[in-house]
């Protein structure tokens, strides 16, 4: 009976083994997720693991033979080069502000604006975050609204990274088209500058990041939604179909595996109705 009983424990602890295992590998995995996988996918549908260059298998030198030295050396180089912790990156758009003059250094946050800048560093503050890095736009509606922000996060404003990159721009031409014309040089001078800070500031942890991280980017409306298609992997084209109000905030988190998800996408349900702004006014007259 003990002889029956052992065998029995031992065959379902190796049963319970296999299917572990057998649930860990990605095909099966797709096999007992929600996918159709009995469907075939959309080839703009499909994740790219690789998107910041920086997948372990994509850095690490192949292997040269099957010879267990190699192999070894292999899974070791593997290993170093794998991302330990996730980052997350917390894009706030600037506050709202008057379009007034013919130069950005005309274009100051309105009173309503400097409001909403005050509540958003409050959330922040109220979120607990201890800040590895804030990075500012040269713009002056956003130097403003960080400046308020950092009051409240109580952030070393000589530390913060004023970055040209992320200025305001037209990142790509829209789908569907919008009804204002713009030259293509638009396109493709801010287009390439709007890439460059993405792969600037998103990309998996860096190997030797021993804890979670978290980079607040304090920013524009148009760069904040690129970022958010590129980041997902969906269609860039499709910027201009999300809609993100005034000092709102958006939070992406890269996991190690180089996965990208969304928790927060334009949140401003921390502030008062009124303060709820998404368009630029043109007129004094209607600022509050």
């Amino acid at each position: 009976m003990r002889k029956l009983t052992s065998f029995v424990c031992g065959t379902g602890a190796g049963l319970a083994a296999f299917y572990l295992q057998r649930l860990r590998d990605p095909q099966t995995a797709v096999q007992n997720s929600w996918t159709h996988s009995d469907k075939p996918v959309d080839p703009w549908a499909l994740w790219d693991s690789n998107w910041d260059c920086r997948d372990p298998k994509a850095l690490v030198r192949p292997l040269r033979n099957s010879q267990p030295e190699e192999e070894n050396r292999y899974n070791a180089d593997l290993e170093k080069s794998k991302a330990k912790k996730p980052r997350h990156i917390i894009l706030v758009r600037h506050g709202e502000y008057l379009d007034a003059g013919d130069s950005d250094e005309t274009h100051h946050l309105t009173e309503r604006g400097r409001k909403q800048a005050e509540f958003t560093g409050k959330r922040l503050c109220e979120l607990g975050i201890k800040w590895d890095k804030v990075v500012a736009s040269t713009m002056v509606r956003a130097q403003e609204t960080s400046d308020i922000i950092l009051k409240e996060i109580d952030y070393d404003k000589e530390k913060v990274v004023n970055c040209g990159f992320i200025r305001e721009g037209a990142p790509i031409p829209p789908q569907p088209p919008v009804g204002h014309w713009k030259p293509e040089a638009s396109f493709l001078r801010d287009g390439s500058r709007i890439e460059a800070a993405f792969r600037r500031y998103f990309h998996r942890a860096y190997p030797d990041q021993e804890k979670e991280s978290y980079t607040l980017i304090v920013g524009h409306g148009n760069v904040i939604r690129y970022f958010v298609c590129r980041a997902l992997q969906f269609p860039a084209e499709g910027w201009l179909r999300i809609n993100i109000n005034h000092a709102s905030i958006t939070w992406l988190t890269i996991s190690p595996s180089g996965n990208v998800s969304i928790k927060y996408l334009g949140d401003s349900g921390f502030m008062p109705a009124p303060l709820l702004t998404n368009r630029i006014p043109r007129d004094a007259k209607n600022v509050v």
